[in-house]
């Protein structure tokens, strides 16, 4: 069999096939395929990015893998992995990158996004027997990063005290963001490093009393892999990322997009390290994880403070006591009131989780429980839509997971309770029909009243609670150059939310058509609807009710690569808008072109944007410094310009600078509140060293 398959892979690829293992991937156009169209401003996508990095830097070792390790890259679906692993027991480990090929329901397309996070190598002859501190010194992967930004005109919040000499009414520190951090880590072995970072608005100050020591954000981890029995040890800063992310996870998904098939499961990657600046989303503690047999059993302990805006009440015995009606996210410690709600309440969270992994891998099971105790009771503000929120002190939750491959049908689901007997489930189905066609199927229900602080599983709603919901999607193959993708998704939300004061419902689809002619160029169409109740706008009656919301996005993209040197990327996107009222309609129109001149690489993108209204604003993917990410929104009428240059100054240092300018047009002030900026442009410049040792 390996005879003919690397007949096979010499008639299939080109003569110049030997770069083909380490080609550079485009992560904008990947990232765009991965990342739902993106509709809040605050969606954490840096952690997602900058692991995806991670494994491009140190590539996943394919003769040395887990179905979990590579189902994190969203790259092959379930059924595929399953394949990969029944070819790896059947003929042994692999030769070479090119014996991909000859594994059944790969498919090119497949291979060329897969190829850039994994090699093949000999894990016997190549396993590094050294101290960890030798291995740390002679680790390639291992550098500082050093990151400034600064918007260059002047906001509000930076102006001097009002009249009224009111200092709550202003930022107190500087308009500079810096960010300083090292890491070093090398995969399935160890990670270690810290993070540093002050916001814009934050001072630089030596402060105990605000619990503030130089930067405003501290973040350390260290992190051991398969070291005897002990699967993994974490100290410091971790995540944790367990069953389908009903109960704990680690922010490592990327909701509804146009990839499918791949997004709809979550990886079982148990502990992770946490190097990322969102400031809430991790546990600070120690973690460890044991393996007994066939059974991995986690034990993890976090104790941190959070956030939030502590409040005085008066209790039945005429004594004071404190409570606090939400968790403050943004972290943002900029004004005197940002700052006094600092570190206000310290969180405590403890649990376990024990999994079985069968030994061809096709079966696995888990049960996790977990606490949750705040130091300061949660008590919401009594709003209609709150009413079954969480409240109190304490909260427990006990859940259980699994997923089953059966031939070319993988099965999966979580199902959980909490403190309050709220249930919380969701199972789905993913199956290669055949080697050009995908279904996936997920069902979620989530109870108004049920209650996890670090669950991510999947949903239309930032949380999982009060939402029911059944997805559909396929991916079809029709070419060997062609890709269809699309899903349906409908749900129900029982109770009511946030400006909706009624059960609503709603619906979406999206459909794309993904045309590769050669590796020099792509295109790609994209339509996307939704349908969603909101609490009427233009309401003149006296009581309030619910419409229904109709958002629609199209999205045309092309990118050639005439040489190696230039590439030209063209990206057209128009929404609109409309609830019981006129249309409200936004387009972009963006075109980039970008030099490679090997230690010089430079990137360029002029773009207009026009739109009615908020409603309608615009999202463009932005290429950044390394490990920085963004996708900034555009609503009015302007022009949005930026220049990304990167350069090596040396073998070990590299550079990158940032300028973009945004100019509105008709319009004298941007933003609102402390952000407002007189005048119709913001220019912002970001600049990042990186040192390697």
């Amino acid at each position: 069999m390996r005879k003919y398959a690397w007949l096979i892979l010499l008639l299939y690829f080109p003569a110049q096939a030997q770069d083909y293992p380490r080609q550079s991937i485009d992560f904008d156009l990947f990232v765009q395929e991965l990342f739902a169209q993106q509709e809040e401003d605050d969606i954490p996508y840096e952690d997602f990015y900058e692991t995806l990095f991670q494994y491009y830097q140190r590539p996943i070792n394919l003769n040395n893998t887990t179905p979990e390790e590579l189902a994190s890259l969203f790259i092959l679906s379930r059924p595929q992995i399953a394949s990969f692993f029944k070819h790896i027991t059947e003929n042994g480990k692999l030769l070479s990158i090119y014996e991909l090929q000859a594994i059944p329901d790969f498919d090119l397309l497949t291979i060329y996004q897969l190829v850039p996070f994994v090699r093949v190598d000999d894990a016997g002859l190549n396993a590094d027997q050294r101290p960890l501190w030798h291995r740390v010194i002679g680790e390639d992967n291992n550098a500082l990063i050093l990151r400034y930004e600064r918007t260059m005109q002047e906001r509000r919040g930076y102006m001097p005290p009002d009249t009224n000499g009111r200092s709550s009414s202003r930022y107190l520190g500087s308009p500079d963001k810096v960010l300083l951090r090292y890491r070093v880590s090398h995969t399935r072995d160890y990670s270690m490093g810290f993070t540093a970072e002050k916001d814009a608005g934050e001072e630089f100050t030596w402060s105990p009393g605000t619990r503030r020591y130089g930067f405003d954000f501290y973040s350390a981890h260290l992190q051991l892999y398969n070291k005897g029995k002990f699967k993994a040890i974490a100290l410091g800063d971790y995540q944790l990322q367990i069953g389908q992310g009903l109960l704990l996870s680690s922010g490592y998904s990327v909701g509804k997009g146009s990839e499918t098939i791949t997004t709809v499961s979550r990886a079982n990657l148990g502990i992770r390290p946490y190097s990322s600046v969102l400031e809430y989303a991790f546990f600070r503690g120690a973690a460890v994880t044991y393996t007994l047999n066939r059974v991995d059993v986690t034990g993890f302990y976090s104790n941190k403070l959070v956030d939030a805006n502590l409040q005085v009440q008066l209790d039945t015995l005429s004594q004071f006591s404190d409570f606090f009606t939400g968790f403050q996210t943004t972290g943002f410690h900029r004004t005197p009131t940002e700052l006094a709600n600092k570190d206000q309440v310290r969180e405590q969270i403890y649990g376990t989780n024990a999994s079985y992994l069968s030994p061809d891998r096709s079966v696995a099971v888990g049960i996790t429980a977990l606490g949750t105790h705040y130091s300061s009771p949660v008590q919401k503000a009594g709003a209609p839509y709150q009413r079954f929120e969480f409240g109190g002190t304490s909260n427990y939750n006990l859940g259980a997971n699994y997923s089953y491959t059966w031939q070319n049908v993988y099965l999966f689901g979580e199902i959980a309770m909490s403190k309050s007997g709220g249930m919380g489930t969701v199972n789905g189905l993913i199956a290669n029909l055949s080697n050009k066609v995908e279904v996936a199927m997920v069902y979620r229900n989530y109870a108004r009243n049920f209650h996890t602080f670090y669950g991510g599983a999947f949903g239309e709603a930032t949380r999982n609670i009060n939402e029911r919901g059944f997805y559909t999607g396929i991916k079809l193959k029709p070419f060997a150059k062609w890709e269809l993708t699309a899903y349906y998704d409908r749900f129900r939300f029982p109770w009511l939310r946030y400006r909706v004061d009624a059960p609503s419902h709603g619906d979406e689809y999206l459909v794309r058509l993904y045309f590769k002619p050669n590796r020099q160029s792509s295109l790609y169409a994209q339509f996307r609807t939704e349908t969603k109740g909101l609490n009427a706008a233009n309401n003149t009656t006296s009581i309030d009710y619910v419409a229904q919301v109709l958002r629609r996005n199209y999205l045309l993209y092309y990118e050639f690569a005439p040489t190696k040197t230039v590439s030209l990327k063209s990206r057209v996107q128009f929404s609109s808008y409309e609830q019981e009222s006129p249309q409200q309609t936004g387009y972009l129109i963006a075109q980039d072109i970008n030099f490679n001149f090997g230690n010089i690489r430079l990137s360029n993108r002029y773009a207009i944007f026009d739109t009615d209204s908020y409603d309608t604003r615009q999202y463009a993917y932005e290429r950044d410094v390394l490990y920085a990410f963004s996708i900034p929104a555009f609503s009015g009428k302007g022009t949005r310009v930026y220049t990304l240059l990167q350069f090596s100054i040396s073998r070990d240092m590299d550079v990158w600078v940032k300028y973009g300018l945004t100019h509105y047009r008709n319009q004298d002030s941007i933003g609102s509140g402390l952000e407002t900026i007189e005048g119709s442009r913001r220019s912002d410049v970001r600049a990042q060293a990186r040192y390697k040792f």
